[in-house]
């Protein structure tokens, strides 16, 4: 509601308490408020609006029309919608407040009112309103009224629209104060008539003159009441006249229709005032011209009641013109009644009622000509015609029935022929004109009973008739012809006293007729109420008696019938009460022997039929109890024997009511029994068989329910009977005893033997059991079991039914427990049979239901027992018979009741289980009968685990009303062992998205539960308050909420008692695989709450719990699933953390994905995995990480082979710190995980998988490619790959991936540094793990394996070449670490602690001095290494030496500069060209210590100067480069300027080098400094005349001969140059010597082309220059 609403609303009340407490001031401001918001455009707003100001004008009426007048009054411009809201107002306020209304306040508004009416002469809303206003307060007023509005009714002036439109409705409105006004109004208005111009003032003027007319009449009718009683018509009747005239002869022939109406309406009030002369002149023009509007206006009503007007003023008047008009006006009136009336119309259902008025009008005046008319158009082929003729002819029955009188039998013999159609519509005509015969005597004279006979036949219609397809507007306004006769009838025999000769005893003739059956319950209410009127007048006499001279009288048929029809008591609108109440009052007429007895029984009959307490079955077993007390009560064998007779001859005219003929059948085999002559009974029983119709069932159960009921007196008669009847040749289709039977069909005669085998079953049943257990093997079996080959459904329904009722029979039989059923077994293999043969996609037939209801009497209590296969093969016949029936089992079932077939079918197979069940009512007895249901419970179709749950529910439900928990002799209770498989089946089900099987499942855990109790001792009453819980869960299930369901399901779970525990788990287990989604859920909440509540005492059984997951897993593919196995394996691990992580260590590598899944799901909590994460760490460290293998393929060589456990546990480790959620735990483990995986890395490198794994892995990638490879060593890198990530450490991830570092470890093929790029990454990025992962590595340092002794010293290493030691303190502890491996057996170990040292000059070159000494020595030792035949060591201590030297202090250098350079001297030559380089660059950083010793350096730089410069034309780039460097470096120390500046400015690393050019300079500088070390240079020279290198060969000859070039003669002679020619044994070094004499002799260089010879490109030139 809007807010504008709800305050209006509230202005309501608010008004109500401002006029409690003060008057007149505030009701007008509260008014005015409420005026103001009129504007809004809310229609509920405006409604509001109105409905305040009328309650404030109910207390204060004369300030609130005060307030009105004013605010209209200011608000001159108020649009007219809302200017109208206050008029409605005022006119209301009047209306009820018109008594107590002030003349002051009266003045005001009728002042406003004709201002605001006459303000516009256009035509609105809110001038009506005021002229309602005016018309409210002239009811009172009148006079000041009209004093006002005459003002504006000038004579010659057209007035105003509403000033007439007042007139009129004052004239209605106050007739006795208004009409001694008119006659001036009328002087006034009629000049006035011939001004109007325009429609709209024709229309209001003749609106005025109808209603002034109108009241004129009334005020004549009233002289009595008027307050002018010399009023006379004449006073207006020459106006009217003059008025008349201008309304015919003018506006009467417009062409606008609704004028031609408005004149129509006038014309009819005004012929009453008319002058008589004037009017009979003007009725032979006057009528046709109405007439003739009848087909120019569809809508006829109008004409009608004003033509009916015109006709009573003719008829007033005498008038003589009508008698010519007659016949038009008869032609032209019945086709409008003969026009339906449609009764959504109103005006066409007015038409009918005013024409039919003006037939009464006619039929007073001229009877016989109007029936002349009438009459023969009952002949009419016209349906419409022949209605609407009986329609007239009720009216003028009714309302002319003086004139009619004289023609009752001519009325009478006319109506024979619409008694004959069939039309329903004439039918209902005929019914209402038979009803108003009877109130007016018609039904008296002769032939008024065949009146009465066709209203008893309407009676006996059928109720409930077809629609007709569309309906018409004839059927629109009318009931059932059937309804509308019951209702004639009754009132006829109730209201009309005049017909009460006429109906009694006339209507007892049509209660036996069996076409007049459906109209017993009206004859008989009918009946019923004239014969207690009969008894209240005291004409008891009168009433039909028992004839007892006579004997035996008809109305004992009467009875019968009526006792009959009462079988189905609620048929025919309740007839089996009207019906008994009949019988009462008949009852002395039946026999007089019966009134004591009916007046007792009778009553308490209807008392059952009326309060619906009985089945049809108990109802028919009382009727025939009432009929066996009538025969007892009657005694007469004569009367009986008659009575039978006669019902015997009734039977065929039941052929058209089954179920009365049915219990007909039953009545004569009552009767039959209450018979003293055998021999009638034998003849009845003859003629039974032989006139039966056996192709109707109702027919063959009621021959077999007479031959049933007559057993009981005469079994010996129906035994033979039957066996008579079985010997004949009925069955051979030949001429026999029963030649009756000689043309029957094969059809036919199959159910006559169905009939036949039904009167065994029926007289098994019904028979005494003393007399009829001993014939049923011998007499009733015999003849049955020769039919059983047959697929005629009706016989095999038949035999089933039989067999059923003869089981029955032994049942009741009190007997049973000592009869033996021999033929048990194989009747019920012939049930299990015929169930079979049924179709399982619909159930079209009974068979199923009928053959179990037959077991469930066979196996019940008979002897013997059924074995175990036929007892395992009639449950799972009868479960899957009706289990596996589609949703809608009947939709393709002919007929009706499909779902209760399917019902009563459903109830009989709960029947028969817990008929089985009733056999072994034990706890094995029990789970035997759910091994049968369990797959159907754990159906993927959902109307099969509903059916299953369903009849699990009435199973429990019997077991525990059976329950008898016996004891055994120790005194101990039996258990109930299997409550836990039990629980495990149905309490899911509590959550299946199935409501009905929710339902039914709450219901089966209900009753197990109390089963356990009554087990555990406790009373069958006892009340358990969780268990009670469950039924207020059950109102829920409709729209449960899962949340709950999964509660209560972990609720029922741990009531299982502790020895059940885990044959619940396992039950549970297989529930994961539940088709529904809900319930598999709900089986993992229950397992996972057991285990969490109560795993603690299943350490044993944990292995077998993580195989069962581990399969589960491997059946489901279900989310849901994976993840609550996960939970459970938590669950267990947070228990059992030892043996859960053993048993996951023993699944089979590799791991498959459900393996990874619950190795992933120990990640959940981070305390939890921390735990496993230690314990696995522990695996992988107790054991060693391979074992040496010899491989016999290669000889004597071996091979390292993985082991299992360590292999396992990393890749557990992998599969843990793979998951998110494992991050708190890895980060809390960072360094123990991180040092145990990098020396697990190391330990694996080059380790193969054991033989079986290779297998295995080859198997599972070739079927699937596996996640990830098993290779130790890659499993390893993967497992580190991912605790970084997970650690928080992706930048070393990143760090190391983007170097290839994870792809090189994983694939290096020997031992040795595996990780440099992750070390590197550790020492960068992750720096506040370090101490503890150092502290973790140093006891790794000491390990027996190599591999790991050096992973730890090059993590080390590596860390000592970043800062990140000295910042986190860890410098000393790491290098005294390092100082001790020296001595390591290891060479790669001692060379890498070398190199670490080395790093602290890149790492903290600040500490380098601190520990100079140390650092030096360490290096010395390596260099003299005495277990390094490769000089690896050497090599490091060299390199990491020229690393240190710039960073340690000379006087630690000075004491060992010597040392060093004599020790590294011998690598200068070495062949490895690593070593050369070190050692030459090593030699040449030297050279900045020798200062001070300069004499004693100056001699080792002199020892390897030829080396050096030789080793410029060595073939290693990198050799090249250091000679260079050690030159340039030498160079200021050699004492020579200008050899000094050569080697700088030539050896400069980004030139290249002409080599020969560079010697002769060189050799010319040295011959020129250092003559005297000729010979010690050529010697040196003379040495690498044999050097492996060519090019050396090749320059040390040159070198000589340079030398010897430039040496001046003083020291020549210290060369013998025949020994070095003579010596010289290699081609290229001679050559090059006899080049070096060729120069010594004078010859340029380039004469010998030695530019060729050694032209020394420095590194990255392309120029041959320098």
């Amino acid at each position: 509601m809007p807010c504008s609403t709800i305050t209006i609303s509230l202005a309501e009340h608010s008004a109500w308490c401002v006029l409690t407490s003060s008057p007149a001031l505030q009701s007008q401001r509260l008014a005015t408020t409420l005026m103001d918001a009129t504007t809004d455009k809310d229609p509920l707003v405006q409604e509001q609006i109105y409905n305040a100001l009328c309650y404030l004008g109910e207390s204060e009426p004369e300030e609130i029309l005060h307030s009105c007048d004013e605010y209209l009054r200011q608000h001159d411009k108020l649009a007219y919608p809302h200017r109208v809201i206050i008029l409605k107002a005022m006119e209301t306020v009047v209306r009820n407040n018109i008594a107590s209304l002030d003349k002051s306040t009266a003045k005001v508004v009728i002042f406003l009112a004709s201002s605001e009416m006459t303000k516009s002469k256009v035509i609105r809303d809110w001038q009506q309103a005021a002229s309602s206003v005016l018309v409210a307060v002239g009811q009172r007023f009148i006079n000041k009224v009209m004093e006002e509005v005459l003002t504006k009714f000038q004579p010659g002036i057209l007035p105003h629209y509403f000033i007439v439109q007042t007139f009129a409705n004052l004239s209605v409105s106050n007739v006795f104060g208004m009409v001694p006004f008119l006659n001036s109004i009328l002087g006034t208005m009629l000049p006035m008539l011939g001004m109007a111009k325009q429609d709209h003032m024709k229309s209001v003027f003749c609106y005025a003159l109808q209603h002034f007319s109108e009241s004129i009449q009334e005020y004549l009718a009233n002289l009595d009441k008027a307050p002018d009683p010399t009023v006379r018509k004449d006073t207006f009747s020459n106006e009217i006249f003059s008025a008349y005239e201008v309304l015919f002869n003018s506006w009467l022939q417009h062409r606008e229709a609704k004028l031609r109406l408005a004149v129509v309406e006038a014309m009819g009030p005004m012929s009453y005032l008319m002058p008589s002369e004037k009017l009979e002149e003007q009725l032979p023009k006057l009528i046709p011209g109405i007439l003739a509007l009848y087909k120019k206006h569809a809508e006829a009503f109008y004409i009608s009641k004003s033509l009916c007007q015109i006709l009573e003023a003719s008829v007033n008047i005498g008038s003589r013109s009508l008698d010519v008009q007659l016949d038009a006006l008869l032609g032209t009136l019945h086709p409008q009644i003969c026009a339906p009336a449609d009764p959504f119309v109103p005006l066409t259902v007015k038409n009918h009622t005013e024409v039919l008025r003006c037939f009464t009008v006619l039929a007073c005046s001229f009877p016989d000509r109007v029936l002349a008319f009438l009459l023969p158009k009952l002949e009419s082929s016209n349906e419409r015609t022949r209605v609407g003729t009986l329609l007239i002819m009720r009216q003028i029955i009714n309302s002319a029935p003086s004139q009619m009188e004289i023609k009752k039998p001519f009325i009478l013999s006319s109506m024979k022929l619409p008694l004959q159609d069939s039309n329903d519509k004439v039918k209902r005509a005929v019914v209402q004109v038979i009803s108003a015969m009877a109130h007016h005597g018609y039904l008296e004279q002769p032939g008024g009973e065949a009146m009465m006979e066709y209203l008893v036949r309407q009676c006996a219609l059928p109720s409930e008739q077809p629609k007709k397809q569309p309906l018409d507007a004839d059927d629109l306004t009318s009931d059932s012809v059937q309804s509308i006769s019951v209702n004639t009838l009754f009132l006829l025999s109730t209201t009309v006293d005049r017909m009460n000769n006429v109906l009694w005893p006339y209507l007892l003739e049509f209660v036996t007729p069996i076409q007049f059956t459906n109209a017993l319950t009206p004859l008989c209410k009918s009946l019923m109420y004239l014969a207690m009127k009969k008894q209240e007048e005291g004409e008891n006499a009168s009433l039909i008696r028992y004839d007892l001279n006579g004997g035996y009288q008809p109305y004992p048929l009467c009875a019968c019938k009526l006792g009959v029809v009462s079988s189905q008591p609620y048929a025919g609108d309740c007839r089996g009460a009207a019906a008994l109440r009949l019988l009462s009052v008949l009852q002395y007429s039946v026999h007089p022997a019966l009134e004591q007895l009916w007046s007792k029984r009778v009553p308490s009959l209807v008392e059952h039929i009326e309060e619906k307490c009985l089945c049809q079955k108990e109802w028919e077993e009382k009727l025939l109890l009432f009929l066996q007390e009538t025969l007892a009560a009657v005694s007469d064998n004569t009367w009986i024997c008659h009575f039978v007779t006669e019902m015997c001859r009734q039977l065929n005219c039941y052929n058209g009511f089954p179920l009365e003929k049915n219990f007909l059948y039953k009545c004569i085999g009552t009767t039959l029994g209450a018979c003293v002559s055998k021999d009638l009974v034998q003849k009845q029983l003859q003629e039974l068989l032989e006139t039966a119709r056996y192709h109707e069932e109702a027919e063959r159960e009621g021959l077999a329910s007479c031959f049933g009921i007559c057993a009981i007196n005469h079994l010996e008669e129906t035994l033979a009977k039957l066996e008579d009847f079985v010997r004949s040749d009925v069955f051979k289709k030949s001429v026999g005893l029963f030649s009756i039977f000689k043309d029957r069909s094969d059809n036919e005669v199959e159910k006559i033997k169905s009939t036949l085998i039904l009167c065994y079953g029926f007289v098994a049943v019904h028979a005494p059991k003393e007399l009829v257990l001993s014939r049923i093997e011998a007499d009733i079996l015999k003849n049955i079991f020769q039919y059983f080959n047959t697929k005629d459904l009706t016989l095999k329904l038949c035999l089933i039914r039989s067999i059923c009722m003869i089981s029955q029979a032994i049942y009741d039989g009190g007997k049973c427990g000592d009869f033996v059923f021999s033929r048990k077994a194989e009747l019920v293999a012939q049930m299990v049979e015929f169930i079979k043969a049924e179709p399982l996609d619909a159930m079209r037939t009974p068979v199923r239901q009928r053959a179990m209801v037959t077991c469930t009497y066979l196996v019940s209590v008979l002897e013997p027992h059924l074995s175990d296969p036929d007892r395992t093969e009639l449950i799972d016949t009868c479960l899957a018979s009706v289990l596996a029936l589609p949703p809608d089992p009947g939709q393709e079932r002919d007929g009706i009741g499909s779902d209760i077939l399917y019902g009563d079918t459903l109830s009989a197979l709960k029947d028969l289980l817990k008929s089985l069940l009733q056999r072994n009512l034990t706890p094995h007895g029990l789970q035997d009968m759910f091994a049968h249901l369990g797959p159907w419970i754990k159906s993927n179709k959902e109307q099969e685990r509903q059916r299953a749950v369903e009849i699990s529910a009435a199973l429990l439900d019997f077991y525990l009303g059976k329950l008898n928990v016996s004891v055994s002799g120790r005194g101990t209770v039996v258990p109930f062992y299997n409550l836990g498989v039990l629980i495990a089946l149905f309490s899911p089900r509590c959550s299946d998205s199935l409501a009905s099987v929710r339902q039914h499942a709450v219901d089966c855990v209900y009753c197990l539960l109390y089963i356990q109790l009554c087990y555990e001792g406790f009373a069958r009453d006892h009340t358990d308050e969780m268990v009670e819980g469950l039924k207020a869960l059950k109102k829920g299930l409709e729209e449960p909420d899962f949340t709950v369901l999964f509660h209560t399901c972990h609720n029922i779970a741990m009531r299982v008692p502790p020895d059940q525990l885990m044959s619940l788990l396992l039950a549970m287990f297989e529930g994961l695989a539940d088709p529904d989604k809900n319930c598999s859920r709900a089986a993992t909440v229950m397992i996972n709450s057991l285990l969490k509540e109560r795993g603690s005492v299943l350490q044993e059984k944990v292995p077998d719990i993580m195989s069962i997951i581990h399969s589960k897993l491997q059946e489901v593919d279900e989310e849901h699933i994976r993840k609550a196995a996960q939970q459970t394996v938590y669950i267990l691990a947070s228990q059992h953390k030892s043996v859960v992580v053993s048993s996951l260590l023993g699944s089979a590598l590799p791991f498959d994905s459900h393996t990874c899944a619950m190795w992933r799901s120990l990640a959940a909590e981070p305390t939890l995995t921390s735990q496993i994460l230690e314990q696995l760490l522990e695996k992988v460290n107790r054991d060693v990480p391979y074992k040496e293998s010899k491989c016999f393929l290669l000889g004597s060589g071996s091979e390292r082979i993985a082991t299992p456990l360590p292999l396992a546990a990393t890749c557990a480790l992998y599969e843990i710190m793979s998951a998110p959620e494992s991050g708190a735990a890895v980060l809390g483990l960072y360094a123990p995980l991180f040092v145990t995986l990098l020396l697990r890395v190391s330990c694996t490198v080059g380790v193969q998988l054991p033989k079986s794994l290779q297998s295995r892995e080859r198997r599972s990638s070739s079927l699937s490619p596996a996640p990830r490879s098993l290779h130790p060593c890659s499993c390893a890198v993967e497992t580190l790959k991912v605790m970084l990530a997970r650690g928080g450490s992706e930048a070393v991830t990143k760090a190391v991936g983007s170097a290839g570092g994870w792809d090189l470890m994983a694939t290096r093929p020997g031992v040795g540094d595996v990780a440099p790029s992750a070390r590197s990454a550790m020492a960068r990025h992750a720096g506040p793990r370090l101490p503890l992962i150092v502290k973790n590595l140093v006891p790794t340092l000491s390990s027996v394996f190599d591999s790991q002794r050096i992973t730890t010293t090059a993590f080390f290493a590596e860390l000592l070449n970043s800062n990140v030691v000295n910042d986190l303190m860890l410098l000393e502890t790491v290098m005294d670490n390092m100082t001790g491996r020296q001595k390591d057996p290891c060479l790669l170990v001692r060379m890498l602690a070398l190199r670490g040292l080395g790093n602290i000059s890149s790492g903290s070159p600040e500490k380098v001095r601190k520990h100079g000494a140390k650092l030096l020595a360490s290096m010395v030792n390596g260099m003299d290494d005495k277990d390094d035949p490769h000089n690896l060591v050497a090599l490091e201590a060299m390199s990491s030496l020229s690393k240190l030297l710039d960073h340690l202090e000379e006087r630690d250098i000075q004491s060992m500069l010597l040392h060093i350079a004599i020790r590294i001297r011998p690598f200068f030559d070495s062949e490895q060209p690593d070593l050369r380089q070190s050692s030459i660059v090593l030699f040449g950083n030297l050279t900045k210590f020798s200062e001070e010793d300069c004499e004693a350096f100056f001699e080792q730089i002199l020892n390897g100067l030829v080396t050096l410069l030789l080793h410029l034309q060595d073939p290693k780039p990198e050799v090249v480069k250091a000679c260079k460097f050690a030159l340039r470096m030498c160079g200021p120390n050699m004492g020579c300027e200008g050899l000094c500046d050569m080697f700088l400015n030539h050896l400069r690393e980004d030139r290249s080098l002409h080599y020969g050019e560079f010697m002769n300079n060189v050799c010319k500088h040295l011959m020129q400094s250092y003559p005297e070390m000729l010979n010690r240079l050529i010697s040196t020279n003379l040495f690498y005349f044999k050097s492996n290198w060519v090019d050396i060969r090749a320059a040390a000859p040159m070198f000589i001969g340079f030398l010897v070039l430039h040496v001046d003669e003083d020291h020549c002679q210290q060369v013998d140059l025949d020994q070095l020619i003579s010596g010289e044994s290699v081609p290229t070094a001679r050559a090059a010597g006899e080049l070096g004499l060729g120069v010594g002799a004078g010859a340029q260089p380039r004469d010998f082309g030695l530019p060729r010879l050694g032209t020394c490109r420095a590194p990255g030139s392309c120029s041959a220059r320098g």
